[in-house]
């Protein structure tokens, strides 16, 4: 159980982190923001579902 919590922890950092980058690089693109709405939400859905794992995982182990 102790691994799985790991792997999601590192999971949602690994998102976070490319989110912090890819969010604002498509906001500053002439015409990032219609050729890539569906891969930001995407990844905002992936980083709430492992928020969410994550506090799961939390609440078993401890």
């Amino acid at each position: 159980m102790t691994i799985a919590f790991r792997l999601a922890v590192f999971a949602l950092i690994a998102t976070s982190s490319i989110l912090l980058i890819s969010v604002p690089v498509v906001f500053a693109s002439p015409d990032g923001w219609p050729s890539n709405k569906n891969v930001l939400f995407f990844g905002t859905s992936l980083w709430i579902g492992l928020v969410y794992l994550v506090a799961i995982l939390n609440s078993l182990i401890s």
